[in-house]
């Protein structure tokens, strides 16, 4: 597309109306949507495929800003575009309750494709969000009707490309051929402690060429048809990801603080703003566009056309496909199947009935593979160790490059790239992912897993080797902490079932979840199956319920999870025989045990009980909070040690002895 305003005027727009706001609010970072702001301009008017009256388009293309400080730059293309982004929530930026917060925020401001800010993770997003292109199309795509087909289109800067998440992510996309996935690199030598010769001197091209990309070198960033040349070719190039290398200046305008850090996480100044003005001959005033510019920005019209000639082709599509295209949109607004609350049921009742004994990551997968019979959104993973995790299943096919058919991702030992692009997976929208790894490396995947919660996608996370359990390993390999770590990130739940029932209970959960993450933690070795009636079965859902109970206001309250709930059962039918009034609580959840009402959480763990003993192979700090002062934690207070499983349940006071000797202190 060609427009009748100049270009570099179009691109001034966003260089003032950046620096205006960010001044405005005494806060941000003016220099990257400076230096960007004629690749914005290039992008965004002359190829970008979106509908700004409508940001939920499926078919439209996805932007992601993941040097995501730039974020002025977004907002203002968001507002000149003419999404719901006015004028006055660009003056409010980076204030309290603004659509127009710090860095972009996915579902606050409209546009916004994912959050970004933690440097390297967008560019993680955008290979998920281009790798979901690619399976739906494989999916749902007919001869004659291309139902998805659409880019996927990443700014990124010298910080990202610092961030190790960004080889993780970009090695994956060349290795898999995504080919409508393209980066502008903004090539500006400049991060906060300055020019970045010091730090990063990498042959960027050359180690994205190594990835298997499509790289573009030497473009000036500052050259609109040198922008545009590089950008056709890219798109011309599907069979690889393309990197287009633009050389930039940091705060391009700004005479006294471009090309230098002053530009970079500081407003400029009304002193140098007013030179900034003048130098590009923009006499208006601050957050004041002329018409003639907000008219040749708005996108409106073109995107308006874009939809209706996708949905002209998608109707074609629906009176051909019938089935097909019902089932692509009840994927795409992420509807359960009319049968899915009969037949989970169902299987939790059988398995309640059949009491199976193994090891919970082997529940975990038989609990995949009926979930996943049921929900072909489902889409897998494992960081290079599927057979230990078991997040296989009798359906599972890999995809590859040659074939995105499938529903498997093969993610290598990339844990926190995994989770990142299971994150844009999740926000493009069709799938549902799950993925796995041990749990001691959720420390990897943490911050993308905080994302996730922050963002509201539920993504799924299978942990296995749940605790010192896993044994002969060792301490590198046995988390100790990490249950506690995951159970503190807001918006989040997470479940360590004690046996098979308490696993498919576990699934069905993460499977019905809309907005938030869900991490399922699974052990290694084979548990017992535990006895429930019916009312004991419905309350697993509420994340903690009495398995085992006496008459009455009990003595003692014994509270376990996951393997360890076996030994307490046993302890606490001990304890019984001998007399003693004990309840045994199960809390596969304590997240959602903790949402539940007040009466509900009392029933269970009554106030007018306050000898009470957890027991849990992991941090025993987390614990205090439901047994209180005048009661007892058995748990991990140091790293494990290399030993086969049953003498480290021993040494660590994880036995059937110990908690009875435990119980009788506190009712001495």
């Amino acid at each position: 597309m060609t427009t009748t305003v100049d270009a570099r005027l179009m691109a001034n727009a966003i260089r003032i109306l950046s620096a205006d706001a960010v001044q405005q609010a005494n806060s941000g970072h003016p220099g990257a949507p400076m230096g960007m702001a004629d690749i914005a301009e290039v992008l965004w008017n002359r190829h970008l495929k979106h509908n700004p009256a409508n940001p939920g388009w499926h078919n439209r293309d996805r932007f992601v800003l993941s040097n995501g400080h730039a974020s002025m730059l977004i907002y203002s293309l968001l507002h000149l575009s003419g999404y719901d982004l006015s004028i006055e929530d660009i003056k409010s930026f980076r204030q309290f309750e603004s659509r127009t917060a710090g860095h972009p925020e996915y579902s606050e401001t409209p546009g916004v494709e994912t959050t970004t800010g933690p440097l390297g993770q967008g560019i993680a997003n955008a290979v998920g969000f281009a790798l979901a292109e690619k399976v739906l199309a494989a999916q749902f795509n007919k001869e004659g009707y291309e139902l998805v087909d659409h880019r996927t289109w990443i700014f990124l800067g010298d910080g990202c490309l610092m961030e190790g998440i960004s080889h993780e992510a970009c090695s994956l996309a060349g290795t898999l051929e995504l080919g409508k996935l393209v980066a502008f690199w903004d090539d500006n030598h400049i991060s906060i402690d300055g020019p970045v010769d010091g730090w990063f001197t990498d042959d960027t091209a050359a180690r994205f060429e190594a990835y298997g990309w499509h790289v573009i070198r030497s473009v000036d960033g500052h050259d609109a048809d040198a922008i545009d040349v590089a950008t056709k070719k890219a798109m011309a190039e599907t069979g690889k990801p393309s990197l287009i290398c633009c050389r930039t200046t940091i705060g391009y305008g700004a005479p006294n603080k471009q090309g230098s850090a002053g530009s970079h996480g500081a407003p400029l100044g009304d002193e140098e703003i007013q030179l900034l003005r003048d130098g590009l001959d923009w006499p208006h005033a601050a957050f004041e566009i002329p018409d003639e510019i907000s008219q040749a920005w708005n996108a409106c019209e073109r995107g308006k056309a874009d939809e209706a000639e996708w949905q002209e082709s998608y109707s074609k599509y629906a009176s051909e496909f019938p089935a097909e295209a019902e089932e692509y949109q009840r994927r795409m607004t992420a509807a359960m199947p009319a049968n899915w609350a009969s037949l989970a049921a169902k299987f939790i009742a059988d398995t309640q009935a059949e009491g199976p004994e193994m090891a919970t990551r082997k529940s975990s997968q038989r609990a995949l593979e009926y979930c996943a019979g049921l929900l072909p959104e489902l889409i897998g993973g494992s960081a290079d160790l599927t057979g230990s995790n078991n997040t296989n299943w009798s359906g599972s096919k890999a995809i590859s490059a040659d074939d995105a058919g499938g529903n498997y991702i093969n993610y290598g030992v990339r844990e926190f790239a995994m989770v990142a692009i299971m994150n844009g997976l999740a926000l493009h929208g069709g799938f549902k992912p799950y993925a796995g790894t041990f749990l001691v490396f959720s420390d990897y995947a943490r911050n993308a897993i905080r994302m996730a919660a922050l963002m509201k996608q539920p993504t799924l996370l299978v942990f296995t080797h749940d605790s010192i359990g896993l044994g002969e390993d060792g301490p590198t390999h046995q988390p100790v902490e990490h249950m506690a770590s995951l159970r503190l990130i807001p918006n989040s739940s997470v479940w360590r079932p004690c046996d098979a029932v308490e696993s498919a209970v576990a699934w069905k959960f993460a499977c019905e979840s809309t907005d938030q993450p869900v991490s399922m933690v699974y052990s290694r070795q084979t548990l017992p199956h535990m006895n429930r009636d019916d009312i004991d079965l419905a309350d697993i859902e509420k994340g903690g319920y009495v398995l085992n109970d006496c008459e009455g206001l009990p003595e003692l309250i014994i509270i376990a999870t996951g393997s360890e709930v076996g030994i307490a059962h046993e302890a606490a039918t001990q304890l019984r025989d001998g007399g003693v009034k004990v309840r045994l609580v199960s809390m596969p959840s304590s997240t959602v045990f903790d949402q539940q009402d007040d009466a509900y959480r009392e029933a269970v763990l009554p106030a007018a009980c306050d000898k009470r003993l957890a027991v849990e192979a992991g941090s025993a700090d987390f614990w205090w909070k439901y047994v209180g002062l005048k009661g007892a934690v058995i748990g991990m207070e140091s790293f494990g040690a290399s030993a086969p499983a049953a003498e480290l349940f021993e040494y660590f006071g994880f036995t059937v002895d110990n908690v009875l000797r435990q119980s009788k202190s506190l009712l001495a």
